[in-house]
C-alpha cells in the first residue's frame, strides 16, 4: 500500500494490539503516509473506504485473560455500519469466529465471501503455474 498516493490509513486497536513503532517509523512515516489511531471502530467509520477486520488472534497473547478480555472487543454490526459509506468494502480472511455479525452478511458492503472466491481462483493460478501447467 506504501506504493499507492494519496492514501490514509485508520487502525483500529486496542492499545494491547497497537501496530509496532518500527512499522509506522519504517513504512508510514517514512512513505510519508497519513495515518490515524484508535481504539473505537466506530470514531472513523463514516471516512472508511475500505474496512479490513480479522478475530482477535488468541496466539498473539502471552496471557489468556488478555485474550479473554480484549476477544469480543471489536463486533461489527448493521449499527455500526449506520454511519459508514454506502461503497465501503468490508473485508475479512475468514473464517471468522464473531467479529462480524451474521446481519452484516447481506449487506452490498461486504465484500469477505467474494474476497474468498477470488483468493481461490488465484491459489488456484499459483498451484497450476508451479506445476507448469497451462
Amino acid at each position: 500500500m506504501s506504493r499507492y498516493t494519496d492514501i490514509k490509513f485508520v487502525l483500529i486497536s486496542p492499545k494491547e494490539l497497537k501496530i509496532p513503532e518500527y512499522l509506522k517509523k519504517d513504512i508510514l512515516e517514512k512513505n510519508n503516509i497519513e495515518y490515524y489511531e484508535t481504539n473505537d471502530i466506530e470514531e472513523y467509520m463514516q471516512n472508511l473506504d475500505i474496512l479490513y477486520m480479522t478475530r482477535v488472534q488468541k496466539e498473539r497473547f502471552f496471557n489468556e485473560d488478555d485474550y479473554i478480555r480484549l476477544k469480543d472487543y471489536y463486533i461489527l454490526n448493521k449499527q455500526k455500519l449506520e454511519k459508514a459509506k454506502e461503497d465501503l468494502c468490508i473485508m475479512h480472511p475468514l473464517p471468522r469466529v464473531n467479529e462480524i455479525s451474521i446481519d452484516v452478511d447481506d449487506d452490498n458492503r461486504a465484500c469477505y465471501f467474494k474476497q474468498a472466491k477470488y483468493g481461490k481462483y488465484i491459489r488456484m493460478a499459483l498451484i497450476l503455474k508451479l506445476l507448469e501447467i497451462n
